[in-house]
């Protein structure tokens, strides 16, 4: 079953994830979503100094926001946000540094986030696969760490700051590869079976989406969302997964591509006319019931 479900999950792929796909989709965007100016609004971007993340804090910056990047390399950091800096304009552009694999560091940085910062929108952008098993210095899984427990730490302890804001936002960038995975809470710290990096990623981003649709149950103040970029040429991808980026060569998306999903999620005025907790893909809505950026992402 699962040979069949990944099989025809590939097959969607390269009709609908990949630069062709995007192209077909834009056709029927709406370019007012995105014509919006927001000064005075804070985003924090996770994973902001490269792909997916540096795009859309690079169009957040050019709209007036005040974009805090949150990654764990400062050399990269420091070169990504000159570069958005240059590109936008926008001088309101603050690096933080944090391991998102590791819990009590996050918790600090929200503590000290919090008592200088306000925050309107946040982006789970960061992730990671990891293909041989590793644990943190905590002894956790470092997939799990980063893409599920590191998400829901971060979120939770925003939720207070974003509640007190209005129009709040969570997004978080899942991917497609969630279809392929049914939830399993048995084995978090995939300890029971052969250790698939792929695999565990995916079984991460179905772990997202649950989180996602759990918080817009609980916390009806805020906008929750999350979304699969398609696939999108980052550095990410060309790291984690050389063959596949090889083989799709310049079928793939830009990381701007990728983004677009994002931006539209986090600014657009129509994004929150949708119900908190959807996951936006291709087909997941009927096409009378929502906007054509949520095809962007298919």
């Amino acid at each position: 079953m699962l040979l069949y479900r990944s099989a025809a999950w590939f097959a969607k792929g390269l009709r609908e994830y990949t630069k062709s796909g995007y192209e077909s989709a834009s056709k029927d965007f709406v370019p007012d979503d995105l014509e919006v100016q927001v000064p005075g609004r804070s985003f924090l971007v996770t994973g902001g100094n490269s792909g997916i993340g540096k795009a859309t804090a690079i169009e957040i910056a050019k709209r007036g926001g005040t974009v805090h990047l949150v990654c764990r390399d400062q050399n990269r950091a420091e070169g990504a946000r000159g570069e958005i800096i240059r590109e936008s304009g926008n001088r309101n552009i603050f690096l933080h540094i944090v391991d998102l694999s590791d819990p009590k560091a996050i918790w600090e940085f929200v503590e000290n986030f919090k008592q200088e910062h306000t925050l309107h929108v946040l982006i789970n952008n960061a992730g990671c696969m990891v293909n041989k098993r590793e644990l943190t210095e905590d002894g956790l899984e470092k997939n799990f760490a980063t893409n599920t427990l590191g998400v829901y730490v971060l979120t939770t302890a925003l939720i207070p700051v974003l509640e007190k804001e209005h129009d709040s936002r969570v997004i978080t960038v899942s991917s497609g590869g969630m279809l392929v995975q049914k939830l399993n809470t048995n084995d978090l710290q995939s300890e029971r079976t052969a250790f698939n990096g792929t695999m565990v990623y995916a079984q991460n981003k179905r772990q997202q989406v649950v989180l996602t649709e759990h918080w817009a149950r609980a916390h009806p103040a805020i906008h929750f969302s999350c979304m699969h970029p398609g696939w999108a040429d980052t550095p990410g991808v060309r790291l984690s997964m050389p063959g596949f980026h090889a083989s799709m060569g310049d079928r793939l998306r830009s990381a701007a591509q990728g983004a677009d999903t994002v931006l539209w999620l986090a600014l657009a005025p129509a994004a929150t006319a949708q119900p908190s907790g959807l996951f936006f893909q291709g087909d997941f809505l009927p096409r009378s019931e929502t906007s054509a950026h949520t095809l962007a992402s298919c």
